[in-house]
């Protein structure tokens, strides 16, 4: 869709560095430049404003990416579009079934009223849980990770969605300030909430995160 829109050697596409380096990798393929800005931190998407204020005379394009089931704000995002005269791309997620998406919502809110020590999601409107994803308060990485580990010793498959964001990649390496982008890629975590789960599991779920959610506190 890049190359069809004409966009090529100094082009600038404004694309997301948190995760989907494979974004990235099609700007540059499309001979164009991937610049970065930062997300939402509540729905992990581009934020409007950090794509407008990284618009510049070269840019003639926007890659939007829908995160973990949480659309991104496109209104917003395609105001800019309009504003600026850019093209705005979309990568969606596979779409789950009604009643998968159903239970899944059931079980993250399941969750939400009994985790703690735990952020859990803003739901929005229409969050499908592809993924359930919290964040764990203390001081970043060290204590997220510490954290998953102790969770994964008590039976529960947890893990990190963006260990490395894509502007820190050897590839893409940018210096560039994305502070949500780089607070979410040290404090979130997914926790499951597959269809498949049983009321016992949600349950130890609920049980192994709490029991370890008093023991950090928020980083000032």
């Amino acid at each position: 869709m890049l190359k069809a829109a004409g966009a090529g050697a100094g082009d600038e596409v404004i694309v997301p560095a948190f995760g989907n380096v494979e974004v990235a990798e099609a700007v540059a393929l499309a001979g164009a430049t991937p610049v970065f800005a930062d997300i939402d931190p509540a729905t992990y998407c581009l934020d409007p404003a950090a794509v407008e204020a990284a618009v510049t005379p070269e840019t003639v394009a926007v890659i939007v990416v829908h995160r973990f089931g949480r659309p991104a704000d496109i209104p917003r995002l395609r105001g800019v579009g309009q504003r600026h005269g850019l093209l705005v791309l979309e990568q969606g997620e596979s779409e789950a079934p009604y009643d998968e998406i159903a239970q899944r919502r059931e079980r993250a809110a399941y969750l939400d009223a009994r985790l703690n020590g735990v952020w859990t999601p803003d739901g929005g409107d229409g969050h499908t849980y592809q993924q359930y994803v919290v964040r764990v308060p203390g001081n970043g990485r060290p204590d997220r990770d510490a954290f998953a580990r102790a969770v994964r010793s008590k039976g529960v498959d947890c893990r990190v969605p963006v260990k490395t964001p894509v502007h820190r990649m050897p590839a893409f390496r940018r210096d560039v300030c994305l502070p949500e982008t780089e607070r979410a890629a040290d404090e979130t975590l997914t926790l499951p909430v597959d269809v498949t789960l049983t009321k016992r599991e949600m349950q130890r779920i609920v049980s192994a995160c709490n029991a370890l959610g008093g023991l950090l506190q928020p980083a000032f």
